[in-house]
């Protein structure tokens, strides 16, 4: 039987997607067609920021793509050797947040210690960082034009100031090559 998902492809430990894995150890052959585009915005100014850490409080990372964010911008401002000497020392020695495990791990790769990848989701991220030290300086939060109000919203709340810097933009994926390879 073959099976539609709707939803890009992410590859595991062992390099496959895993619900393209998990289906196939049941008899199942799916075919992944991505949904959504997106490109990154803004990339020059949001590399300036991450060059001064100074003005910043720590940041926040609630997706895989801010990480992707921050990749493009060391290798696009060819930042890669600052970022390894000084700027991945400063941005430490401040509170880096973020959502989930596998962002974690991201950002791990990158040099950044993090903390509340426990949280689970960004309301309960926001908690975390409410109950820790104000900083008088904003944290650093890249995220997507679509992202949701609330942990900007709940930081604002209690006294904590955040600076968004949107990295991308999402639309409709029409023109995907795996729309032909879908026979129905």
């Amino acid at each position: 039987m073959k099976v539609l998902l709707l939803k890009d492809p992410k590859e595991d430990d062992c390099g496959q997607d895993p619900y393209i894995r998990e289906l196939g150890l049941y008899g199942l052959e799916a075919t992944l067609i991505p949904v959504l585009s997106f490109e990154f915005l803004s990339v020059p100014s949001f590399s300036e920021k991450l060059s001064h850490p100074e003005g910043y409080g720590g940041l926040i990372f609630t997706s895989p793509r801010a990480v992707e964010a921050v990749e493009l911008c060391l290798e696009k401002d060819n930042k890669t050797e600052v970022w390894r000497k000084s700027l991945k020392e400063k941005w430490n020695a401040k509170s880096v947040y973020v959502v989930g495990n596998a962002t974690a791990s991201l950002v791990n790769k990158i040099g950044l210690h993090t903390e509340g990848e426990n949280c689970g989701n960004a309301e309960k991220l926001a908690e975390y960082i409410c109950s820790r030290e104000s900083s008088a300086l904003p944290l650093l939060f890249p995220c997507g034009a679509l992202r949701r109000e609330i942990l900007p919203k709940m930081l604002k709340d209690k006294g904590h100031s955040s600076q968004h810097h949107v990295f991308q933009s999402l639309w409709p994926d029409t023109q995907s090559q795996a729309y032909s390879r879908v026979i129905w």
